[in-house]
């Protein structure tokens, strides 16, 4: 484990029943950062959580924290906080009591608690006067701060997010996640979080960790899970893409040759550096995300292009949304900047063009 590594998980599996939860999950986690844990319902994402934070264990494998194998060590140990998507503060403690409580199972000091409670609620944005309120006296964001402050009183080296803002209205999220961002940068305590909201893991985490079946399939920058995944599953788990149907008709060192039914191209002819890495010859797909097509005007000329209907368009404020179809059937989306002029309406023939920088060949999955 790297000097610098905060957290080693290797080869976990877990197993409830019939059904494995994790087949083997590798990952580790540099200190400070932030990394987000993505993927469908039943992936096993919150499964790892509870493995790293002590509440169940793996059936084999190793999960070490700062060097030390947590086999055998309980939560209360281990230097974890988590934070439900339920927040389960205590309705009949007092917000202060909330927040202090941690402390106050270690049997800290009273004037120590105190102290400490309110540079947490400083630190989380609480007015004084909120410590003496109970939980159901405040609105679900302040619930929120409160849950937060009670998680890092206790100043862990690892604290764990499990949805922790998924039930919250889109604004009050917004207003959250940019607290997220400011508590991590500011306290500098290493983060693994959760969600379902791929815009926020995107927008949060250092790295993402996409996980399907109860494997993580890509680990990764965020830029580069978007614009690099590992295969068709993440490219279109992680935000709306299109994938065009293409064949690979040779596979040299340093470059491949493609073509495809639709696509108007000057050379058919790809970098190895645009693709990922198990493409061979045979069907694959060439991936564009929708802001990276452009609606070509007269005259306007691109590497790579394709023809198009348009059949349905959506304005989405900053952006415009176009759903089209190629000849050949294949579906695509196009988002380009909003503006007060549309530059195309519903069943007009299009072209769409693209540079090849902005693109990347999958191998197809049969």
């Amino acid at each position: 484990m790297g000097q610098d590594a905060i957290l080693d998980i290797v080869d976990v599996k877990k197993q409830y029943g019939a059904a494995l939860a994790l087949k083997g999950v590798s990952l580790r986690v540099e200190r400070g950062e932030f990394v987000a844990l993505v993927g469908p319902s039943g992936c096993g994402k919150t499964t790892l959580l509870k493995q790293i934070a002590g509440f169940e264990n793996p059936d084999s494998g190793r999960i070490a924290i700062e060097g030390q194998d947590m086999a055998g060590v309980p939560a209360s140990e281990r230097p974890t906080s988590m934070v439900f998507q339920k927040l389960a503060l205590f309705p009949h403690m007092t917000v202060a009591q909330n927040i202090g409580f941690p402390l106050k199972l270690r049997a800290r000091a009273a004037d120590e608690i105190a102290r400490k409670v309110r540079e947490m609620a400083d630190l989380m944005h609480l007015k004084p006067e909120y410590l003496a309120r109970f939980p159901r006296q405040l609105s679900g964001g302040e619930q929120q701060r409160v849950a937060l402050a009670r998680s890092m009183i206790s100043a862990p080296k690892l604290l764990l997010l499990d949805e922790p803002l998924s039930a919250l209205d889109v604004k009050l999220k917004k207003i959250l996640q940019a607290e997220l961002k400011r508590l991590h940068r500011s306290l500098g305590v290493t983060f693994v979080h959760v969600t379902h909201d791929l815009e926020e893991a995107m927008m949060l985490a250092d790295r993402i960790c996409v996980m399907r079946n109860g494997e993580a399939l890509q680990v990764g920058k965020p830029n580069d899970i978007y614009y690099r995944p590992a295969d068709e599953f993440v490219a279109g788990f992680i935000g709306e893409t299109n994938l065009l149907e293409v064949e690979v008709t040779e596979v040299l060192p340093d470059m491949i040759r493609y073509r495809g039914p639709d696509i108007a191209d000057v050379d058919g002819i790809l970098s190895r550096a645009l693709m990922a890495e198990d493409v061979r010859p045979g069907p694959a797909k060439l991936m564009v995300r929708p802001e990276l097509l452009a609606l070509a005007k007269d005259g306007e000329r691109y590497p790579s292009a394709i023809a198009a209907e348009i059949t349905e368009t959506f304005g989405k404020g900053g952006a415009i949304q176009f759903r089209a179809v190629t000849p050949g059937g294949q579906p695509l989306v196009v988002e380009v900047p909003g503006t007060s002029h549309w530059p195309a309406r519903l069943g007009d023939k299009v072209r769409l063009g693209w540079m090849k920088r902005d693109i990347y060949l999958l191998q197809a999955r049969g």
